[in-house]
């Protein structure tokens, strides 16, 4: 069944993040908390704030911002171009030197959705699984 495409306003509120980090070597991390999209000119303010648990260090408070434009761009914080996501779900890719950064967006369960990261390379090599489930609407 295809999905829907997303549009930008879709994504606007508060949403539950739980978060798994898969290192290729290392121990697994564990991420519980929320992800707000909030109205900003030309597109919405994206801020997460949770707590980060990883085996053997104590839970620590994690949070980052972006800034997402009217057409599913990601920017970073800093406005440098992160990737575009696909309004149906699908992959993009982000290259960060030495590392390369792929993304798949699962929007098939809506407004439940997966965004799911695999990062290669000699300074970062992981898998982050993200599952949203909205919170509440604006």
């Amino acid at each position: 069944m295809p999905t829907e495409m997303r549009v930008l306003a879709e994504f606007e509120g508060v949403w539950r993040i739980a978060r798994e980090i898969v290192p290729d070597r290392g121990p697994p991390a564990h991420f519980e908390g929320q992800g707000v999209w909030a109205p900003a000119a030309g597109g919405l303010d994206y801020a997460e704030r949770g707590m980060l648990n990883m085996a053997g260090a104590a839970p620590m408070v994690a949070e980052r911002r972006y800034f997402w434009g009217n057409d599913l761009s990601v920017y970073f914080d800093d406005g440098r171009f992160f990737h575009k996501v696909p309004a149906a779900g699908g992959e993009a890719a982000h290259w960060c030197d030495p590392d390369q950064y792929h993304v798949r967006y699962d929007f098939g369960a809506w407004p439940r959705f997966d965004v799911i990261w695999r990062v290669v390379g000699p300074r970062k090599s992981y898998r982050m699984t993200s599952r949203f489930s909205r919170l509440e609407e604006p």
